[in-house]
């Protein structure tokens, strides 16, 4: 089923059905595939993989039992791929893919992607470490040599609201901004008993989140939403430097892998604006996603799902949503881009994001005061070399502040 990439040529393209493919089919995976078929009028998913089988079966199998949907999933047996190599045979099929893995894997999908010359959907974070961040902006970037579209998963900022508040604070309608303080405090999350028959590799994997290896502990791959906007109300600046805290307090079994369920972060900036971020994964704890945003003028407050206000010498309210739904607006530009010959590309801001929570994480495992320079160009690798199924993988340790060296 191989064929020529889907170009973009700088003009309308009209004509032409766009073949996707699905990488990674949990819930995220299945609903950003549900979100691409509806993007497009004349786009088929045509490729699924997984390192799962019953993940990809799941997943096919909610796709087709959607009336609106089924018409456009023309997935075969041939073309439903599990193992670690799955990720390669449904790019090499298709013209636009979805990568939707645990986020350790990204940076290798998305180079594989980009060197296949495929339009990318790229779910957050796009690194856990900054040797992958290094390897997937380069990516992002050989992506718009290539004219190749490549959003990002940051749904936030695609959220109509979002935008048009962050619009107003950026021109200047607050005054010049000089704090963000952002929450990301949420109830714990599953978590799969290990059995007998399951190796390491497998145990780690269905339990992906607990393993800082696979997910980069919360702070990177959940709180990374609230980490982009406390970017993108600085104007994405790089931090000077970071001071932040964390532990394990009700995450205390083994069961629970190596990472935190709590962090706290303060970001320092050149101007002296600064960005506290506080999350949490903790049960019967007081909840919250929210964002505010602290500027000369005035005072912006954004609530996640909730409302959109600003307070102070030019006061605004949001008095009701409006527009796409966020998840779905990013497909659509996606699509859009294509279609139009004209390259979408979020690979700057993107990485500065993740690298940014990256940031956070080492120094609340360190204990350490970082900088920008410290992190940009730290070492750390935390995938394991060559995977294999039947492989020795013991559980990584839990990070000791004060004890736990920065790499």
């Amino acid at each position: 089923m191989s064929q020529a990439p889907f170009i973009l040529t700088g003009k309308a393209e009209s004509a032409g059905t766009l073949k996707i493919g699905l990488v990674g089919c949990g819930g995220r995976g299945t609903g950003a595939a549900m979100q691409a078929l509806n993007a497009d009028p004349n786009v088929e998913l045509v490729a699924m993989g997984d390192v799962f089988d019953f993940r990809l079966k799941q997943a096919l199998d909610q796709l087709k039992g959607n009336e609106r949907f089924a018409p456009k999933v023309k997935v075969t047996p041939d073309t439903m791929f599990v193992g670690l190599d799955a990720y390669k045979k449904v790019i090499d099929n298709v013209d636009v893919v979805l990568l939707t893995t645990p986020p350790g894997f990204r940076p290798l999908h998305l180079e594989y992607a980009v060197e296949k010359g495929k339009h990318i959907f790229c779910e957050k974070p796009m690194a856990v470490d900054a040797t992958g961040y290094r390897q997937a902006l380069a990516a992002a970037h050989k992506a718009k040599e290539k004219n190749l579209s490549l959003v990002a998963g940051f749904c936030w900022r695609y959220g109509t609201p979002e935008r048009e508040i962050m619009n107003r604070v950026l021109g200047g309608q607050i005054g010049k901004v000089t704090a963000v303080y952002s929450t990301y405090n949420t109830g714990a999350l599953w978590c799969y008993p290990r059995q007998p028959e399951w190796s390491d590799l497998f145990y780690q994997m269905r339990n992906w989140y607990y393993f800082s290896w696979m997910s980069g502990d919360h702070i990177v791959e959940q709180a990374c939403h609230s980490v982009d906007k406390l970017s993108w109300a600085l104007g994405d600046q790089d931090p000077v430097s970071c001071l932040a805290h964390g532990g394990r307090q009700q995450r205390i079994e083994s069961k629970y892998g190596n990472i935190y369920d709590h962090f706290f972060v303060v970001y320092d900036f050149k101007g002296g604006e600064r960005g506290f971020l506080a999350c949490r994964q903790m049960e019967n704890c007081s909840g919250g996603n929210n964002d505010y945003i602290i500027g000369t003028k005035g005072y912006a407050k954004i609530q996640a799902f909730g409302g959109e206000e600003i307070t102070g010498e030019n006061p605004w309210k949001l008095e009701k949503r409006t527009g796409i739904d966020m998840y779905q607006q990013e497909h659509n530009e996606l699509f859009a881009s294509i279609r139009k010959g004209e390259a979408k590309n979020d690979g700057d801001w993107m990485m500065h994001s993740t690298l940014m929570a990256i940031m956070g994480r080492e120094s609340a495992y360190t204990g350490r005061r970082l900088t920008w320079d410290d992190i940009k160009n730290s070492q750390q690798k935390l995938m394991p070399e060559n995977l294999a199924w039947d492989m020795e993988l013991p559980e990584p340790p839990i990070p000791m502040p004060g004890r736990t060296e920065f790499i």
